[in-house]
Order: C-alpha cells, then structure tokens, then sequence
C-alpha cells in the first residue's frame, strides 16, 4: 500500500475512533512527525517518546484548537493504529 493511501487509512481510523474532524487530525499528526524528527536517538538508534512531552508540544502549537484530551486520543488512537499494522510498539 503506498503512504498516501495508508496516511487516509490512518487518518480515517482516528476519525472514527475520536470524532475529532480530519483537519484537526492531520495537523496534530504533522507536530507529532516535527517533534519525532527532532528527537534525538540512541546508542541503538531508537527514539524513545514521553507522551505527556509530545501532548504539551502539540499543545502549544498556535492552531491547534483542541483540549489536552482530544490530542492524547487522535495520538493514541493513532498508535493503536501502527501497533495492528505491526509498525509500532511500546516499550517495556
């Protein structure tokens, strides 16, 4: 499947499990991505994400209009996502 077409997979998956409309969704996917690429790796590559850090970033964003909630649910919503694509997983 090329990324295009996963991306609106993605993006439809959060819709319906958050209700949050599909602008708002992809703007706090593009934060997440800036934030991710920001972050520094380590010794073996992997990039380790405190969800609080990532929710108060995309927070702070001037668009984003959304509560504290809402973000933590499309970014949740979203690794659930990747994690039943077998792209993702958390860290014990």
């Amino acid at each position: 499947m090329n990324k295009p077409l996963k991306q609106q997979e993605l993006i439809s998956y959060i819709a319906e499990e958050t209700q949050a409309d599909r602008d708002s969704i992809t703007l706090v996917l593009k934060y997440e991505e800036a934030y991710i690429n920001n972050a520094k790796a380590d010794v073996k590559g992997e990039v380790e994400i405190d969800m609080d850090d990532l929710v108060d970033y995309v927070l702070s964003r001037r668009d984003i209009k959304l509560d504290e909630m809402t973000v933590e649910a499309i970014l949740e919503a979203e690794m659930d996502f990747l994690m039943d694509q077998g792209l993702a997983s958390y860290e014990d």
